[in-house]
């Protein structure tokens, strides 16, 4: 019931993320809420999972739930996508989803913002600069702080390549593992709502 799109260049050992957009029937949303929690529990017990994060938005009337789930490999996800337990639990969900589920996937990019090929459109440039500066600003701020009594303790890792190259690591770890998911999904109304100055800047 789903149709899965791939970018090309596409490398067997590489990272792979995947788009899954399911369009729920208003009435069903709790309902979907409760079986989205019980997929993702089961997915992360599959070898190669990297983690997911779901995307929240409402378009045309219905709730609309983007998936963004990540796997070490597309040999990994394949296991996860044509295993047995997978198929059951959307045969279970299909009655709840106005459309056939859509799968996209892409091999490197990260999606923090809806991406330009869903059918939701990008946040306007400047809101993306907007959260990327709340995100990293104060990690930029604190991290050199953290860090500063183990430069102390060992003057070799206080100097000033390896410093930086340390700081510089943490803060992209931090932003792309950690904050940054979080932070677009709680300022998802936000960076989802539009005005005319907005659809004119996309």
């Amino acid at each position: 019931m789903s149709s899965l799109r791939s970018d090309e260049g596409q490398g067997a050992g590489e990272p792979v993320t995947l788009l899954i957009r399911h369009r729920v029937r208003p009435v069903q949303a709790a309902q979907y809420e409760a079986w989205l929690r019980r997929i993702v529990g089961v997915a992360q017990d599959y070898p190669g999972h990297l983690g997911v994060d779901v995307i929240r938005s409402h378009e045309q009337g219905s709730p609309l739930f983007i998936s963004v789930l990540r796997f070490t490999g597309p040999e990994r996800l394949q296991d996860w996508l044509g295993s047995e337990v997978r198929r059951q639990l959307v045969a279970e969900i299909a009655p709840l989803l106005l459309e056939d589920e859509a799968l996209e996937l892409n091999p490197t990019r990260e999606f923090w913002f809806a991406p330009a090929s869903s059918q939701q459109p990008q946040p306007p440039r400047w809101k993306q600069a907007c959260v990327s500066f709340l995100v990293i600003l104060p990690l930029s701020l604190l991290v050199p702080l953290l860090w500063h009594p183990a430069f102390v303790a060992w003057p070799w890792l206080g100097g000033w390549l390896p410093s930086n190259v340390v700081i510089t690591l943490s803060i992209v770890l931090l932003v792309v593992y950690l904050f940054m998911p979080r932070v677009t999904r709680w300022l998802a109304p936000w960076l989802e709502s539009t005005s005319s100055r907005d659809r004119h800047e996309r």
